[in-house]
C-alpha cells in the first residue's frame, strides 16, 4: 500500500472540488480588535480586518477579562494540572460552574474543554443513563451532536430541519414508554435562523421528552442577562440541559452544560469526555467567569450588536446581494460555487484587507457555499463601508447574479 499517493489523492480531490481549506498567519493586537496582522507567504505583513470570527462581542480583549486572566496567571501558574478527578479542580472552575448556573437559572453547570466536547460526552452517555433512549436531533445540528447522538449506541430519529410536525409524527410513532429526548439549537450558525424553542417544549411535555438546547451561537448575545435566546423568550425553566460555548461571545474558550444538580453529577460521573481529560487552564477559567459576569449586565453590548448586524444585512441587500437574514446577528451571503467563494474570499484579503474564510461542504450543502460574516459592536461604520464597497466591486468583477431590487 502506497500510503503517501493515498494521502495525495485525498488532498488532491479537495483542490479539484474547490474546496481546500488554507489557513493564514494571523495575529491579533491587544485592545484593536476586530483589526489584526497577517504575514503573507512573502513574509511581509499586512494589515486586515477580521469579518469572520465568533468573537462576536470583542470580549477576548476587553480589559475585566484580561485583568482577571493576568491576576489568575500570577496567583496559579499557567497549567490546571490534572482532570478534573485527579487535581485539576480549582476554586476558578467552581466559580465559573457557579456564574454559569446562574445566567441559565439551573441547578448546576458542568464545564468541558469545549463545546463540540460537551455536546458530544454529554448526549453520547445519556443512553447509559436512560436505558432504551431515543434521541430526536434536528437535521440541521451541529456536527458535535451529530458524533454525539451517532456515538452512544442507542436509538435515534432525524427530523427535518425546523419541522415540528415532522417531530411529531417521529414521536408518536415510537413507544410511549421508552424514555425521549429531543435535541436542537436556538440558533443555527451558517444559515442564522432561529429554532422553535417553545414549540418542541410542547413536544416535549406532550410525548415526556426530555429537552437538550444547544445555545452556542446565542449565549452572552441574547437574552435580558446573556442567557440565550431560551431566557430570551422565558423558556430557559422548560429545558433540561442546555449546551453553551465560552469561546464565542464570552471570548475565551472552553464549553459547558447546564442542568439540575443530578443530571450534572450524572454526566460528571459517567462521561468520558469529562473524566479522562486535563481540565480547563485556571487563566482561561478566570478569564471566562469574568466575562460571563460582565455580560449579564451588559445590554449595551448586545444591542449595539444586534444594531450593527442590522446595519450590514440592510446594506448588502440594498446592493443587490443574496444574503439569508432570519433576524439574528449572522449575515451569510450565498455565493452557491466553492471555486467563486474561494476567489472572492482571496480577493477580499489580497486586495482589501477584508478577512472571512469560504465556508464549503461540508459545513454547508454543496451548491449553498457562501461568505459568512459575523459584524460586531466593534466593528465601525468605516470597516462597513470598506466591506460594502469590496462586495460591490468584486460581485461585480466575478459577473456574480444580484437579486432583483424592490422597485
Amino acid at each position: 500500500m502506497d500510503y503517501t499517493a493515498q494521502l495525495d489523492a485525498a488532498i488532491d480531490r479537495l483542490h479539484e472540488e474547490g474546496r481546500y481549506r488554507t489557513f493564514i498567519d494571523i495575529e491579533r493586537r491587544k485592545g484593536q480588535f476586530p483589526h489584526a496582522v497577517r504575514t503573507r507567504p512573502d513574509g511581509s505583513e499586512q494589515d486586515i480586518t477580521v469579518w469572520c470570527g465568533n468573537d462576536y462581542l470583542g470580549m477576548g480583549q476587553h480589559p475585566v477579562v484580561l485583568n482577571a486572566m493576568h491576576e489568575a496567571l500570577d496567583a496559579t501558574g499557567a497549567g490546571s494540572g490534572g482532570t478534573r478527578n485527579i487535581s485539576g479542580t480549582t476554586v476558578y472552575h467552581k466559580q465559573l460552574e457557579a456564574e454559569l448556573a446562574d445566567l441559565h437559572a439551573k441547578e448546576a453547570a458542568l464545564l468541558f474543554t469545549s463545546a463540540y466536547v460537551a455536546n458530544d460526552a454529554t448526549l453520547s452517555t445519556l443512553p447509559k443513563l436512560f436505558p432504551g433512549l431515543i434521541i430526536y436531533s434536528d437535521a440541521l445540528n451541529h456536527a458535535s451532536m451529530i458524533e454525539g447522538v451517532r456515538r452512544n449506541g442507542g436509538d435515534k430519529r432525524v427530523f427535518r430541519h425546523n419541522d415540528i410536525a415532522h417531530l411529531r409524527e417521529l414521536l408518536a410513532a415510537d413507544d410511549p414508554s421508552r424514555p425521549k429526548l429531543i435535541a436542537f439549537e436556538s440558533i443555527y450558525s451558517m444559515d442564522g435562523d432561529f429554532g422553535p424553542i417553545k414549540e418542541i417544549c410542547d413536544l416535549a411535555d406532550e410525548f415526556g421528552a426530555l429537552t437538550y438546547l444547544d445555545e452556542v451561537h446565542a449565549v452572552g448575545m441574547y437574552g435580558p442577562r446573556g442567557g440565550g435566546v431560551a431566557e430570551r423568550d422565558n423558556l430557559a425553566d422548560r429545558i433540561d440541559i442546555i449546551n453553551g460555548t465560552l469561546a464565542k461571545a464570552f471570548g475565551v474558550m472552553g464549553g459547558y452544560i447546564a442542568a439540575s444538580d443530578k443530571m450534572c453529577d450524572a454526566i460528571r460521573s459517567y462521561a468520558p469526555g469529562f473524566i479522562f481529560t486535563t481540565s480547563l487552564a485556571p487563566t482561561v477559567a478566570a478569564g471566562a467567569a469574568a466575562s460571563v459576569k460582565f455580560l449579564k449586565t451588559a445590554q449595551d453590548l448586545r444591542e449595539k450588536h444586534q444594531e450593527q448586524a442590522k446595519i450590514l444585512k440592510l446594506r448588502l441587500k440594498g446592493m443587490g446581494l443574496p444574503i439569508i437574514d432570519h433576524g439574528t446577528h449572522i449575515v451569510p451571503v450565498i455565493v452557491g460555487n466553492p471555486v467563486h467563494t474561494k476567489k472572492l474570499s482571496d480577493m477580499l484579503l489580497d486586495d482589501h484587507g477584508i478577512y472571512v474564510q469560504p465556508i464549503n461542504y461540508p459545513t454547508v450543502p454543496r451548491g449553498t457555499e457562501r461568505l459568512r460574516f459575523t459584524p460586531s459592536p466593534v466593528h465601525g461604520s468605516g470597516e462597513i463601508d470598506s466591506l460594502v464597497q469590496a462586495m460591490d466591486r468584486l460581485w461585480s468583477h466575478c459577473a456574480l447574479n444580484r437579486a432583483e431590487l424592490a422597485g
